[in-house]
């Protein structure tokens, strides 16, 4: 197997090569460093020294993300693993790691880690690692595995999260690269999207140009002539739309299909366990649509969030959601659309100036 490097910069490709194979490694970076395609790198690369990698990430649809990549890289010997942290507990712990309420029952794995010793070899790559608790990166140290993290405190969109100190002190011995530049997104986009970056230094703005976003102030239910128009203009697109509820996604993707049944809209839910709405082809042209939840890590030509009237109510000087707003910003490529339903705007982009957001 050899390796194929896929799209990297000078920066992206140094900081590949130069991370020793062996030993704990944390790479942090904003959106659109490169972090995602950085892990599939490493672990196709870490593959090549012999050992069996497993590829891990807190969401589902992000794995399958992750997969498309490795599987585009080559290791056709299946010597790297793409899983949810979740799965992977799961096999190793021999049953589900969570306690009735759901949450993760960590005592117990520790309680097994005592048991069953270190697991000689282990190897783990860990994307958007700042979604994965502290408890987890202690386990991989009881463990003795070697884990590269790659990891964006300031994309936190879970309410079990790391920062990038708690994950260091939890992995131990560990080496820190930080990467810079954003590869995603275009400047308008980038600009935008800064208006709610909280927390440490705003990253640079690309160079790209590309049109300003859009805020559009739609009639009740007209989400769906937004996306009908978008899909028409650039049928060779990815489409992202991402909403704040599962109903949401249903009644838009109804409203699609007895419209224009021909765009054959793609929907993703957790809550799906197979099927249609579980996985997906993320490299068809056409309307995805996602929860905000699943959001992470993806990336599309054009992203749509058509419901922020749902968030009117919420503080707008809330780190959460601006912190929400900056990673679902950044998952666009190249035109970012927002919408509202109502006769007012919503606290949180009415304080955008218009050499920003454009209205209408």
């Amino acid at each position: 197997m050899t390796l194929t490097y896929l799209d990297l910069t000078p920066e992206q490709r140094a900081c590949l090569d130069d991370l020793p194979f062996d030993g704990n490694h944390l790479v942090s970076g904003p959106p659109g460093s490169g972090k995602s395609l950085l892990a599939a790198q490493r672990a196709v690369m870490l593959a090549l020294t012999g050992t069996q990698v497993t590829l891990l990430t807190r969401s589902n649809l992000l794995r399958q993300s992750l997969a498309a990549v490795v599987h585009g890289l080559g290791p056709a010997d299946r010597s790297v693993r793409v899983a949810t942290a979740h799965s992977w507990l799961t096999d190793w712990l021999g049953k589900a790691p969570s306690t009735a309420d759901g949450s993760y029952d960590w005592e117990a794995c520790y309680d097994h880690a005592a048991e069953t010793g270190p697991v000689p070899g282990l190897t783990l790559v860990v994307d958007e690692g700042q979604d994965l608790p502290p408890d987890f990166y202690r386990l991989c140290r009881l463990l003795q595995a070697r884990t590269t993290v790659y990891a964006d405190e300031c994309q936190r969109l879970t309410d079990t999260n790391s920062t990038l100190a708690e994950i260091a002190q939890r992995l131990g011995r560990y080496t820190h690269v930080e990467l810079d530049g954003n590869h995603r997104n275009t400047h308008q986009i980038a600009s935008f999207a800064a208006q709610f970056h909280t927390g440490g230094d705003i990253p640079s703005l690309p160079l790209r140009q590309g049109p300003a976003p859009r805020v559009h102030r739609l009639p009740p239910r007209g989400a769906a002539d937004l996306l009908i128009h978008l899909s028409e203009r650039h049928p060779r697109q990815t489409i992202g739309v991402i909403v704040n509820s599962t109903h949401a996604q249903f009644s838009l993707l109804g409203s699609l299909e007895r419209r224009a049944p021909r765009l054959k809209p793609q929907l993703y839910t957790s809550r799906a366990p197979k099927g249609r709405y579980r996985t997906l082809d993320l490299d068809r042209p056409g309307i995805v649509l996602v929860h905000r939840a699943s959001a992470k890590g993806l990336g599309f030509d054009t992203v749509v969030i058509p419901d922020t009237h749902t968030d009117t109510a919420v503080d707008p000087t809330s780190a959460a959601l601006r912190m929400t707003y900056h990673v679902l910003a950044t998952r666009a490529r190249r035109e970012l659309h927002l919408a509202y339903e109502g006769d007012t705007e919503p606290p949180l982009l009415a304080q955008v100036g218009r050499g920003v957001l454009l209205r209408g």
